[in-house]
């Protein structure tokens, strides 16, 4: 330690405390986030411990008799837990496969308009389907392709048969897909919007001088000057890809398609709420959940780092 002139301590500790102190403006605007995450984030992980006791409603929580690894025991005897994690997995696959470059696209396809009050108002039109709740998009869409709907009514008048569309298993899965691309694709653009935003202008003035189409410097200077953003954007894909949306999925799924939507998220629900319910039990699996998505987020960040030098989290 060393005292200052003002006959202060300086180290390590009343160094950070000085640079809390300087800084103390922004600080407190951090202070309600925080507040938030303490409360509502952190404060209830205590609740995670019931996915080791048998909980006892008269008992709370902390009183409940600890039961150990039962609750895991007893969903890996259950074939439907099973099954749960083959459906959220061919999901969200398939987004990563069908839906992950669609934002990439759509920003690349605004930032390729030549107008710029064209730009503004298709970034509102596609981002617009972000601030409806699943709620109400699945009225629409169940509005739009029920058997009176909007699809039907145009396939009668070319003289086509109606389509069962919301009752249809292999159909589940597209209209999963689209109804995700069209609430949430314009919002993804944005932030590849905002990669875009930061190249440096000169890249393009250097590429046309050396006679590059508006084609290839997409190729050449656009999509590199966003890998960054589409490989942390990927990492926290797949880092989810043991959620697979319960909103979407419990508002657009009916008794005819309830097979094809029962992942993960959704076998929580019944357990928890349909069935005698078992709160220790789906505490296990929610437990299980997430701690597979941290592996698996985790996993992508190495690789990542591995192949292209890019990940999520900063070397130690």
């Amino acid at each position: 330690m060393i005292k200052s002139e003002y006959g202060a301590f300086t180290g390590k500790k009343s160094g950070l405390w000085a640079r809390i102190l300087k800084n103390r403006g922004m600080y407190l605007v951090l202070l309600p986030g925080l507040m938030w995450y303490v409360i509502f984030a952190f404060l209830p992980m205590y609740g995670m411990s019931l996915a080791f006791k048998t909980y006892k409603a008269n008992l709370g929580i902390f009183r409940s008799p600890w039961a150990g690894l039962v609750n895991y025991q007893n969903a890996f005897l259950d074939p439907a837990f099973f099954q749960s994690i083959a459906r959220t997995l061919q999901i969200n696959f398939g987004r990563l496969l069908f839906m992950f470059p669609i934002p990439i696209i759509l920003a690349l396809t605004i930032n390729e308009a030549r107008i710029g009050p064209l730009k503004k108002i298709f970034q509102v039109i596609y981002t617009f389907p972000n601030f409806l709740s699943w709620v109400i998009v699945a009225s629409i869409m169940i509005n739009v392709l029920n058997r009176t709907g909007l699809v039907n009514s145009f396939i009668l008048l070319l003289g086509g048969e109606r389509v069962n569309f919301l009752g249809s298993v292999p159909g589940f899965l597209p209209l999963i897909y689209l109804s995700e691309i069209w609430k949430f694709a314009g919002w993804g653009a944005i932030i590849y919007l905002a990669a875009i935003s930061g190249i440096d202008s000169e890249q393009y003035d250097a590429a046309e001088i050396d006679g590059a189409s508006r084609l290839q410097q997409v190729f050449y200077v656009t999509i590199p000057g966003i890998m960054g953003t589409i490989i942390v954007m990927l990492i926290l894909q797949v880092g989810n890809l043991m959620t697979s949306g319960f909103d979407q999925l419990f508002n657009l799924s009916n008794a005819a398609t309830m097979k094809a939507a029962e992942t993960l998220d959704m076998y929580i629900y019944r357990i928890t709420f349909r069935s005698a319910s078992d709160f220790s039990f789906s505490s296990a699996i929610s437990l299980f959940r997430s701690v597979i998505n941290f592996i698996l987020l985790l996993t992508a960040d190495r690789l990542s780092r591995t192949v292209s030098g890019t990940g999520l989290f900063a070397q130690g």
